[in-house]
This record gives C-alpha cells, sequence and structure tokens, in this order.
C-alpha cells in the first residue's frame, strides 16, 4: 500500500511541476517589421487615389498591384527572369547547407517569434490580406490567422516527434538487424502558391519546409505579391532573430516564366492551383524529374441527409460557399439535400443569404467582400445563365452595399439556385464563387452516385443525426478530406494531411505526411549486436556457390516462412544440416564417398 502511495505522490509532483512551468512564459523576442509603406492612413482618398484599369494581353516586365474592392493602385514588383530566379534558388541552396544542420530548439524559436508576431498583429495581417484580394477582416482571421495559428502549434507540439528516426520491424530472415527511417531535408524546396489566402498560403509551405531543415523558394500570385511581399518581411525578421542564414526563405514575383524556371531548378515543387497550371507543371517538372505535390483545387459535395438538423446546418453551408466569397479550394459548391427537408433547408438558407451585405470590406460593415481575379464575375455569371437556361431557378440573392463605381464588377452576389442537375455547368465546373446550387436525393445510395459524379475528389462534408450512417457514406466517396457534421473541420487538425485525387491532384501537405513529404525518406538497416554478431554469407551459397545451393535457399524459405510450423520445423533441421554438412555434393545430390 505504501508503494502505491509514493508512486501517487510522485506522480501528483510530476503532474503539478509540469502545469507549473507551462504558466511560465518562453522567452520570445520581438521583431520589427516596417509597414510604412502599407498601412493606409487614409491619405488616398477617392480624389487622390489612383484608380488601376488592369491591361488585357500578354504580362509585362512588372507585377501591377492594386484592391480587387476598390481598384486602389498599390504599387508593382519585378517579374522575375528565369535566370534571376536560378540565383535565387542558388542562395537559398548555400543557406540550407547551414540550416540543415540546425537544432530543433533553434527550429522551435523561429516559430515562436512568428507565432507572437501574428497574435500581436492579427488586424494588420487581416488587413492587408483584405485590400490584395477582397475578403473581409472576419475570413480573414479564419483562413489567415487561425490556420497559420495552428499550424504553428502542432508544430511546436509535435513537429520534431514525426522527424526523428522511426524504427520498424526487421522482419523474420533480419532478425539480427535493425530497421529505421531517417528524414532527411530535401535542400531547396519550390512553392507555388495561389492569391486567395496570401498570408496562409506562404506560411503553409513555409514552415513545413524550414522546421524540416530546407530552404524554400516561395512564388506568389501576381494577384497577390503585394500582400507576399509584407508577409515576406515578417518571415526574414524571424529568421534573423533566430540566428538564420540570410536566403533561407525567398519570395518571388512574377508570371508563368518565373514558376516554370523555379520548377526546373529546385528539388521539389509545391503547387496549388487550377488543374490545367498543375499540368503544365507536371511537364515541366517531368524534364528534371522533380517531384511534385498537386492541390488543384475541388467541386466539393456538401450532403445533408433528412435526419439532420436543418437550422443548425443552415449557417455552416452558408459559411462554407461564402467564406471568401466562396473562393476556396475546398468551398462547398454542390449541395444535396435529401427530399424530405428540402424545401425546409432551402428557406432557411435563403433567408440568411438574403440578409448577407455584399461590398469593399474596409470601407463599412459588410458580410462578403470581392471577387479578386479581374473577369472572374464573367464566368460566375455564365454559370448560373447556363443553370437558367436548361430549367434551374433562382430561389434567392444576397444584397449589395455601397460599392463604388469603378470597382462594380468585383463583385458578385450570393446566389442560391434550385431544381439543378448534373447537366448544369454550375454542378460540374469549379466555380469558385459564392454559388449555392441545391439539388435533391432520394436515398444514400443515390447520393453517393451523385457526390462521386465529379473529376475533383478534394473533399466532401456529410450531415446526419446518425454517425455510422454518415461515416458509411463518407467511406464509399472518393475524396481525399471529409468532414463528417461540419464543414472543413479537416483542415483545422493540422496533425491530418490536405490534398484530393482525379483533378484535385496528388500528393499531401499538412499532418504527419506533409511534414514527411519535405523530406528525403532514408531506409537504413544495421546489424543489431554489432560487433557480437555479424551478418554472414551462408556457406553453401558463397562464390563458388555449392551443390546444393538452391536446396540449400528452398528449405531456407520453408523454415522462414512457411505456414505449418512442423514444417518449418523439418526445413529448419535441413539447413543446419547443409550448413554443417562440409561433405561436396554433385549437382544431382548424391554424395561423393
Amino acid at each position: 500500500m505504501s508503494i502505491w502511495w509514493v508512486a501517487m505522490v510522485l506522480g501528483f509532483a510530476y503532474a503539478a511541476c509540469r502545469f507549473l512551468l507551462m504558466l511560465i512564459p518562453p522567452n520570445v523576442p520581438s521583431i520589427d517589421v516596417d509597414t510604412s509603406d502599407v498601412v493606409d492612413d487614409g491619405s488616398q482618398t477617392k480624389d487622390n487615389g489612383f484608380i488601376y484599369i488592369p491591361r488585357r494581353g500578354r504580362p509585362t516586365d512588372k507585377v501591377q498591384c492594386y484592391e480587387p474592392a476598390t481598384m486602389k493602385y498599390l504599387g508593382f514588383f519585378p517579374a522575375l527572369q528565369p535566370d534571376e530566379v536560378k540565383e535565387h534558388v542558388a542562395q537559398a541552396k548555400k543557406a540550407q547547407k547551414i540550416w540543415a544542420n540546425s537544432s530543433f530548439k533553434q527550429r522551435r524559436q523561429f516559430l515562436r517569434v512568428l507565432l507572437k508576431y501574428i497574435i500581436e498583429h492579427q488586424e494588420l495581417i487581416c488587413e492587408i490580406s483584405s485590400r490584395d484580394t477582397g475578403k473581409t477582416m472576419v475570413d480573414a482571421s479564419l483562413g489567415e490567422i487561425m490556420t497559420t495559428c495552428e499550424k504553428i502549434t502542432w508544430l511546436l507540439a509535435e513537429g520534431e516527434r514525426w522527424l526523428k528516426p522511426e524504427y520498424r520491424s526487421s522482419g523474420r530472415s533480419m532478425l539480427h538487424k535493425t530497421a529505421r527511417v531517417e528524414f532527411h531535408p530535401f535542400g531547396v524546396i519550390g512553392a507555388i502558391v495561389p492569391w486567395n489566402y496570401p498570408f496562409h498560403n506562404i506560411f503553409n509551405p513555409m514552415l513545413a519546409a524550414v522546421f524540416s531543415g530546407n530552404s524554400i523558394v516561395i512564388k506568389v500570385s501576381e494577384h497577390a505579391s503585394w500582400s507576399g511581399c509584407f508577409y515576406f518581411r515578417i518571415i526574414q525578421a524571424a529568421l534573423a532573430a533566430v540566428g538564420a542564414p540570410e536566403n533561407l526563405v525567398d519570395v518571388i514575383t512574377g508570371f508563368a516564366d518565373t514558376g516554370e524556371a523555379l520548377v526546373s531548378s529546385v528539388d521539389k515543387i509545391i503547387f496549388v492551383g487550377s488543374p490545367g497550371v498543375g499540368k503544365m507543371i507536371m511537364r515541366k517538372a517531368s524534364e528534371t524529374l522533380t517531384p511534385v505535390t498537386l492541390e488543384l483545387g475541388g467541386k466539393d459535395a456538401f450532403i445533408v441527409c433528412e435526419d439532420a438538423d436543418v437550422t443548425h446546418v443552415a449557417q455552416i453551408a452558408v459559411r462554407g460557399v461564402l467564406q471568401g466569397s466562396g473562393q476556396n479550394c475546398a468551398g462547398a459548391e454542390r449541395f444535396y439535400v435529401h427530399r424530405d427537408i428540402y424545401s425546409s433547408f432551402v428557406a432557411q438558407v435563403v433567408k440568411i443569404v438574403k440578409s448577407v451585405t455584399v461590398g469593399p470590406p474596409l470601407a463599412g460593415k459588410c458580410d462578403m467582400g470581392a471577387i479578386c481575379m479581374p473577369d472572374h464575375t464573367e464566368k460566375l455569371h455564365s454559370l448560373v445563365n447556363d443553370a437558367l437556361d436548361k430549367g434551374a431557378e433562382i430561389a434567392g440573392r444576397g444584397n449589395f452595399g455601397n460599392l463604388g463605381s469603378d470597382a462594380v464588377y468585383q463583385f458578385f452576389p450570393p446566389t442560391i439556385i434550385v431544381n439543378v442537375n448534373h447537366s448544369m455547368q454550375v454542378m460540374q465546373e469549379e466555380a469558385f464563387g459564392p454559388i449555392m446550387p441545391i439539388m435533391k436525393f432520394n436515398s444514400d445510395e443515390e447520393v453517393i452516385r451523385l457526390a462521386n459524379d465529379s473529376k475533383y475528389g478534394l473533399g466532401c462534408a456529410i450531415f446526419s443525426g446518425n454517425q455510422r450512417r454518415a461515416d458509411k457514406i463518407a467511406s464509399q466517396i472518393y475524396c481525399g478530406v471529409v468532414a463528417i457534421n461540419d464543414f472543413a473541420s479537416t483542415y483545422m487538425c493540422q496533425s491530418l494531411p490536405f490534398g484530393g485525387v482525379k483533378h484535385s491532384g496528388f500528393g499531401r501537405f499538412a499532418g504527419i505526411e506533409g511534414l514527411r513529404a519535405c523530406c528525403l525518406v532514408k531506409s537504413v538497416a544495421q546489424d543489431r549486436w554489432w560487433p557480437y554478431v555479424k551478418s554472414i554469407i551462408p556457406k553453401p551459397i558463397q562464390y563458388p556457390v555449392s551443390d546444393n545451393a538452391f536446396e540449400f535457399q528452398m528449405s531456407l524459405v520453408e523454415a522462414l516462412y512457411d505456414l505449418n510450423i512442423s514444417d518449418r520445423l523439418r526445413a529448419l533441421i535441413n539447413v543446419l544440416k547443409m550448413l554443417t554438412d562440409r561433405s561436396p555434393r554433385p549437382a544431382n545430390g548424391r554424395r561423393i564417398d
């Protein structure tokens, strides 16, 4: 009894000490980042601000930047040429050779410095994202801040664990060996990222690459270069604060030829974007056999069964389609609702959407911001018109706020479409906008077939009052991520990998798989009891091989792997006899006397 009492006291004391240590804040330095040229001090009013008109045709040697929600001009950045890209990669390679020897302690401190800055400057980070992409501050907080902070805290807690050597079973024939997997840095990771979440899209690959000992060169979108280059300053300051080498992380700007040069220069490429460009990336990478990870968007199904709580699901559904003005690779794009609750669900979401106000996110209260890409509203109108021409109906739309005449074409109202089917483009093509097409289904079998009837396979969301039923539906949908009774929660679980199948790409980032995808995975086997037990070639198969060499091999295989234990023992005896028998044997197996 006394032993158990002592054990309990020691255990309580240990837990108390761990708790008290958690209360002591880590010593994390603060960093200063120059914001003088990015903070809008109000001096650029409508009267003295420069309204930018995007040029049509081939891009120039400059990346022009503007606010999609107001069309205010933000400045320009150089479009790097292939030779310049190669020089950036060469500098990153030199830095990586130094960083590869850094400790996990130093890498964790880098993450803490970033986390501290992010938490203390949330409003600044969100405002810059909002200005460069047109999203609201709330959408920026959800998609930029929370996701990035979650990734950092996961890496702090578990990153080192999953990069340490992992021991595996050595099997029967190698019982005298130890077997392990080691995770070494790849070298220079290249990332080509989109514009929809400029902060997180830079930090997501950068955090995994740097923590696993790599350097990284990131080509930001020409539609989010202004914000991307500011966010780069944050990374530079954090690296300097922990004594990391210069050029370990680099952000470059440009157009297609800039991206092509990056693909052919790095040790691995991560691309997030459209399937069309993804195929071009693969073709370019094939020239140098550069490994690639592709995340190419989706057409995610949102399934609502008749036993779901309609009122609860409706709010999640609207958030799923309107987050970031619908400009999400994992956004909800196809809604399948059971016929028994179809009318009720439509009524609920229409009521919510009609209350949504669309407008410039920093000009006053609005629920949804602008469409970032120029001319993308034309595609959205085309998808809606195609559906209407084929028998669909608009059930409800959101409202425009004070848009301003300079950017009116950058906005699209949230739109709910009913009576849709799979002959309509809106149910087949990735909309990447605030369109909510809702289709009826009659059975689980039917909705599974409908959900799989897509060239995309990124994710889906399933709502049901019966979790076993939801699990069964999820198991039959061909996609990479599934959220049950929620939307996009898999991405907030940063221990989980993220990626898709079919035209949604392949490979994974995030989670253990994504972290290790930044590594050269090396298998190592060595003697378990060296130098006392060493590997030797059995005498019968030493060169020149004995006449009974093949007989020996057959007996050895039977001794190791036969399903019958008695046959294995019999074969083992034969193996031992042949190992101890020094008499030569002719090919026919008869002893020579």
